[in-house]
Parts: C-alpha cells; structure tokens; sequence
C-alpha cells in the first residue's frame, strides 16, 4: 500500500534553519531582493531573508529545508552557493541587534570628523555619551579649545590613547 504524504498544517510546521548564502561581495542586497521576489513567486518556505552588514559576501536565508534555498537560488546572478550545515536563530540573533555608533571609541582618542562643517578636522574625544550616542570632542586645530557635540558616526577613530 502507498502512504500518502501530507502537508504539515499550521501546528506542525517544521522548524527553520538559518542557511548561509555565498554571494559575490558588494552584491549582498540584490541577491536578497531576488531570493525574496522568487520565493514570493514560486511560493517558497523562505521565512526570513537577512544582509548582516558585518558579514560581508554571505546573505542568511531562514527556511526549513536546504534543498529549499538551494532551489531559490539556483538561477539568481550573484548567488554562488549554500553553505554546508544550517545555524539557529540563536546563533545569528547577535546580527539582529544594532550596535551603537559609539563602540570602541573612548575618552582621549584621536579622531577625525567625516561630515559636517568640521569635516578633515582632528579631535581629542573629552566625553562618551552612549545613551544618545554622541561624543564631545575638543578641536586639535583650534586657537582657542572649544568642545563640540557630535554624533557618533560621522567620526573615524585615528589613535587610541594608551591605558596607563
């Protein structure tokens, strides 16, 4: 006798996996965008797409099976390959969470300001605010040391003082 095979119902859906993509680096995005128009169309398990940024070359791919995301991208440019295993959400929650724009700089470090109107101006770092994630940084080139607030990420860390 043949058993039918029947599909899982809403309470017995499969877990997912997380599957790593290789893509061609810089190209990250477009081939998400491309996963995700094609498993709209051909009604693929995909549950989730992600495009860490410190991930470079590599798109996460949430869906019950391998064989799933290996069907989606086999006809997508950019899209070389699937990554052998699978992760759990767990392991991949930590790209999930943004960081704040004031990591890794600390009071005394030598910075350079990217934009605005001090932009190509080098600054000590006085103070750290990273609940608003702003920095008080005293010009180097000044006559006259005058503290000025600015965001986190328009500065670039050029030295980091020495801890005594």
């Amino acid at each position: 006798m043949a058993e039918q095979v029947k599909a899982p119902s809403q309470a017995e859906t499969p877990t997912a996996s997380v599957f790593a993509v290789k893509t061609t680096a810089n190209q990250e995005r477009s081939v998400a965008n491309l996963i995700a128009m094609v498993a709209r169309k051909e009604n693929y398990d995909i549950r989730s797409i992600l495009v860490p940024e410190e991930l470079k070359g590599y798109v996460l791919v949430e869906s019950p099976m391998h064989e799933i995301v290996e069907h989606t991208i086999q006809n997508i440019p950019h899209a070389k390959t699937v990554v052998k295993g699978a992760s759990s959400i767990e392991e991949v929650e930590h790209f999930l969470a943004p960081k704040p724009a004031v990591t890794g700089i600390a009071e005394g470090d030598i910075v350079e300001l990217i934009s605005g109107p001090f932009k190509g101006e080098r600054a000590r770092v006085k103070r750290v605010d990273e609940a608003k994630e702003e920095i008080t940084v005293e010009l180097s080139e000044a006559m006259v040391p005058i503290p000025v607030t600015v965001r986190g990420d328009i500065v670039r860390v050029l030295s980091k003082e020495e801890v005594r």
